[in-house]
Parts: C-alpha cells; sequence; structure tokens
C-alpha cells in the first residue's frame, strides 16, 4: 500500500532506518539535507517504510509544485532491494498526487517508463598510481605534470575564501541562489561534512574545490576557479591532488555533468559513468 506523508506525519526513526539499510542509500536524502536544501518536503511510503520517496516542494503563485532542490542531485525510491514493480508505482503515484516540474530518481533506480538520463561520473576506491598510470587520459596525465609548481592546500571557510567563491563561481547569478550556496557550506561546517583544498600559485588563491565529506565518498559540489589564471591548470593539478591523497579510501563522486567539456574532464581522471533518471515536465517550465 503506498502512502503520502506530510512532514509532521513522518516517523523520522522509521525513516532514517529505511534510509540506512537501504541499497540505494545517499547523501541527498537525509532528513539534515532535505531540511536544509529544500525546507518544505514530505514522503511516500510503501507498506510500513518498506520503500519511501521524499518528495521536495515548492509554492509558486500560490500552487505547490514537486521540483529538485538547487545542490539535491538524486533522490528517488530508498528500498533494501531494489524493485522495479514497485518504482512503477511510485512513479505512477507521484504523478497523480502532485503537479511535478522536476524529479530525479537516484542511478540504482530501475523504471520501466523511458525517462531522461542524466550523467554522474565517479571514481571507486582505487590504487592511486594504477589509476594515474591506467585510466588517467594522456592529456590530462600532461596537465597535471605541467602544474606541478602550484601548492596544495586544505583551507577554512572564512570571509576572504567565501568572497572568492562567490566572485568566481559560474552557473549560479541570482542572489537568492548565492545565498542559498553560502548557508549550505555553513551547514556543511556545522555538520563537519564541508572540505575546501585549495591550489595556490606562491601567495594567490586561484582554485578552491568545495567538497562533501562522508565516511566512504569524496563529492564535488563545486570546482571554483579564478579565470585570470587559466593557463596555471589548477583544476586538474587540484583533482590529482585529492585523488593522491583520499581515493584510497574514499570513492570522488564529480556530482555530474552533461556539458559536453565538463563531461569529458571527469572522464579524463578516469571517472566511470553513472546515469540516473530524471522526469520533467515541460509544460510547467513557464511558472520557473
Amino acid at each position: 500500500m503506498m502512502r503520502r506523508l506530510k512532514y509532521n506525519e513522518i516517523d523520522f526513526d522509521k525513516y532514517t532506518q529505511c534510509l540506512g539499510n537501504s541499497e540505494q542509500r545517499n547523501w541527498y536524502a537525509k532528513k539534515e539535507v532535505l531540511d536544509q536544501l529544500s525546507g518544505n518536503w514530505e514522503i511516500l511510503m510503501y507498506g510500513d517504510y518498506e520503500a519511501v520517496l521524499p518528495v521536495p516542494l515548492r509554492k509558486k503563485f500560490g500552487i505547490t509544485f514537486v521540483i529538485m532542490p538547487l545542490f539535491c542531485q538524486q533522490l528517488g525510491v530508498f528500498s533494501q532491494k531494489d524493485n522495479v514493480e514497485i518504482n512503477d508505482q511510485f512513479l505512477k503515484f507521484l504523478k497523480r498526487k502532485y503537479k511535478v516540474f522536476s524529479y530525479s530518481f537516484n542511478h540504482l533506480n530501475s523504471l520501466s517508463e523511458k525517462l531522461i538520463l542524466k550523467k554522474n561520473y565517479i571514481i571507486p576506491v582505487s590504487d592511486y598510481p594504477t589509476l594515474r598510470r591506467t585510466k588517467y587520459f594522456k592529456g590530462r596525465k600532461s596537465t597535471v605534470k605541467c602544474a606541478q609548481h602550484l601548492q596544495y592546500r586544505q583551507i577554512e571557510l572564512n570571509s576572504e575564501h567565501i568572497n572568492f567563491i562567490e566572485n568566481n563561481f559560474k552557473g549560479i547569478t541570482k542572489e537568492t541562489d548565492i545565498n542559498g550556496f553560502r548557508n549550505y557550506m555553513n551547514f556543511l561546517r556545522q555538520n563537519n561534512t564541508l572540505k575546501l583544498c585549495a591550489a595556490y600559485l606562491e601567495e594567490e588563491l586561484i582554485n578552491v574545490a568545495v567538497l562533501i565529506s562522508e565516511n566512504n565518498q569524496l563529492s564535488l559540489l563545486g570546482l571554483i576557479n579564478d579565470e585570470t589564471y587559466r593557463n596555471e591548470n589548477g583544476p586538474s593539478f587540484l583533482i590529482d591532488k585529492i585523488l593522491s591523497l583520499y581515493i584510497h579510501e574514499k570513492q570522488f563522486n564529480f556530482m555530474g555533468s552533461n556539458i559536453r567539456g565538463i563531461e569529458v574532464f571527469f572522464k579524463s581522471f578516469g571517472g566511470e559513468l553513472q546515469e540516473y533518471a530524471y522526469y520533467e515536465n515541460k509544460t510547467l517550465k513557464k511558472f520557473f
């Protein structure tokens, strides 16, 4: 039986237990993360928390829509074992009960309905010398080698570094989105999951990687580059250095992308494709 539970009806102990026992468990579905990124959300539940699907909501023009929050890549169905029939029921129920603008399932969800496939790239836990020797593209090896004059540092989130990130962040222009990113970084810092890695040219900060650090995974939330120093190859230097330090113990999640140039950049480090299903209602686009 499928049920819709509003936020105040959710048994969060059972919800958290369902996520923890699921084969699809990920960062985005955690209560505290959805509280931060969406604020307004509820769930669909199958059985007694045998499977759950988080539903992020936003109201505009007096109408409540389902829409993926900024910085939230994948949600979908969380269950002990992925089941196509149950996943299909969730999708049908979601479309019947809500006005769905956009919704991302996760890469382990199988569905009968053909949806848009979005791309994500990951590098599993690996031996770094082997990864670099066998999986790096030839051109990426060369670029990394040419950038060894740069210095690597782990930095803290302070006003100087926030200014650098906000002044050089590409892809978000709305003040509300910039504020959302700043608040999210503060949230990550408060939860001891924020890692900032930086490349310096002498004493000049030129690149910052904003990472979510979990027990078994590093996720690239943003790679921020000062384009004045584009020829220094800071992004290649920074990703290579992070992999050299952590890939033996943590999977690296590039968090996208479908943009060709960024996709090739991720693949050039040995990134492996993980596709996930994405539902979008194009007729509702005019509202956003």
